[in-house]
């Protein structure tokens, strides 16, 4: 298993450009196979959890060729067919729930199946909305995990559905299986998830109307088939977060990273730092926004999930709040149980071998802060094969005193230049 060793850094300068958003990426290869003709994708996130996206839907019928960075995409005239052999997702929990979506108004039999970390995470949060809709889904135990057969249909019921649980890929799922879906379906969440698969769908012509409604959202979609167009990917935020961190807890630092999505839902961890006095904005430039982050003294705050809709962005930062003065409260964070790993127990650990104090008291976890990080032990760590924790770990030991990191090569699912460009900077 591949380890990596972490220096400490003396000062960190420079700008990065993160990958292409990789919710984005997702929705853009799988909007394209979906539509009649040829669209075009620039900035595709260059991670193994896209790819996998891309190999299904090619398996289901759409064409994909690269040339110049742009990668075009071309979406079969008699729409997607199921395919004789099994839609391998690897270990991205997108790519199985987005496509679970798409297959189930697709009429035929589907296996999809995951690696060890894939198969251990429950579906059967899409699988109840799914199957309210005439597909016929089936998988493991009382989670419903993978593998999962899917019998789909392509003449889908419409849906009026409640989220129970916050969710942007349980919300994608259903929309995506509504194209196909005879007559209108609705959404209701009720805390506002990232509108990435909304605001994509819109943008390929299908009629997608939200309201607000308190502090959650109604999605209602006319089912249809999406046009084919072209996307441009901005960077992703969620990888963004990392940097804003870095710059914000080492105490010499100036960090800038370019052209981010800035969905309002996708940079809740820039408020979070400011509001802990972090020295970090976002200069909006009308289709993408510039992040600058610089040293600074943090102090403890409350953090809530509702603030950080898909949780990503929470083990990064929990190493801020490592860093900060005082008790950070990390409250409703049950959803890091089902993650790559089990990331609530993660986030924690790698919060104690940093050498802070660290309890928990249900889905709420605390955080006492040791007020620098230059303050922080050498540490080694286990991340559990989740990418997440690796960059996290990385950035507490750049900022910190160094450390070793097991499992190293897993950024590659989602930013395989992350250790090249936490480089650069030093």
């Amino acid at each position: 298993m591949s380890t990596v060793q972490i220096a400490p850094a003396s000062a960190l300068r420079g700008a990065v450009s993160v990958p292409g958003d990789k919710s984005a990426s997702h929705r853009a290869l799988m909007v394209s196979a979906l539509a009649e003709g040829t669209s075009t994708i620039e900035g595709l996130s260059p991670g193994e959890d896209v790819a996998a996206t891309s190999r299904i839907m090619v398996q289901l019928g759409a064409q994909r060729h690269d040339e110049h960075g742009l990668v075009t995409v071309l979406g079969p005239t008699g729409g997607l067919r199921a395919s004789s052999e099994s839609l391998e997702c690897g270990n991205s929990g997108t790519t199985m729930r987005l496509v679970a979506g798409i297959v189930s108004g697709v009429a035929g039999r589907h296996h999809l199946v995951g690696d060890a970390s894939l198969s251990r995470r429950p579906m059967d949060r899409v699988v109840t909305p799914l199957t309210l809709m005439g597909a016929t889904l089936t998988g493991q135990g009382s989670r419903v995990t993978a593998p999962l057969v899917i019998e789909g249909s392509d003449h889908l019921r419409s849906i009026d559905y409640h989220v129970p649980v916050p969710s942007a890929q349980v919300k994608s799922a259903v929309l995506l299986a509504a194209l196909r879906a005879v007559g209108h379906s609705v959404v209701h969440e009720s805390v506002r998830t990232r509108t990435t698969t909304e605001d994509m769908l819109r943008h390929a012509g299908v009629t997608v109307h939200s309201i607000e409604v308190g502090e959650g959202r109604d999605v209602t979609i006319t089912p249809g088939r999406p046009a084919p167009v072209r996307w441009r990917i901005p960077g992703d935020p969620s990888q963004a977060a990392f940097f804003a961190v870095l710059g914000c807890i080492h105490d010499d630092a100036v960090i800038e990273v370019s052209s981010l999505d800035h969905a309002r839902e996708r940079v809740g961890f820039a408020r979070v730092l400011a509001r802990m006095g972090g020295r970090v904005r976002l200069v909006d430039h009308g289709v993408d926004s510039e992040l600058h982050a610089a040293s600074s003294q943090l102090e403890g705050t409350e953090i809530f999930a509702g603030e950080v809709p898909s949780v990503d962005e929470v083990p990064i930062l929990a190493v801020a709040a490592s860093a900060a003065r005082g008790v950070s409260a990390f409250r409703d964070m049950g959803e890091l149980r089902v993650k790559e790993s089990d990331r609530f127990a993660a986030t924690m650990e790698l919060a104690r071998v940093l050498g802070c104090r660290v309890w928990s008291e249900g889905d709420d976890f605390f955080i006492e802060g040791v007020a620098s990080a230059r303050a922080f032990a050498p540490f080694s760590f286990d991340p559990g094969l989740d990418h997440r924790m690796v960059m996290s770990a990385a950035v507490a030991g750049t900022a910190g005193s160094g450390c070793e990191i097991t499992g190293s090569t897993t950024v590659a699912s989602s930013y395989p230049a992350f250790f090249d460009d936490l480089a650069s900077l030093q």
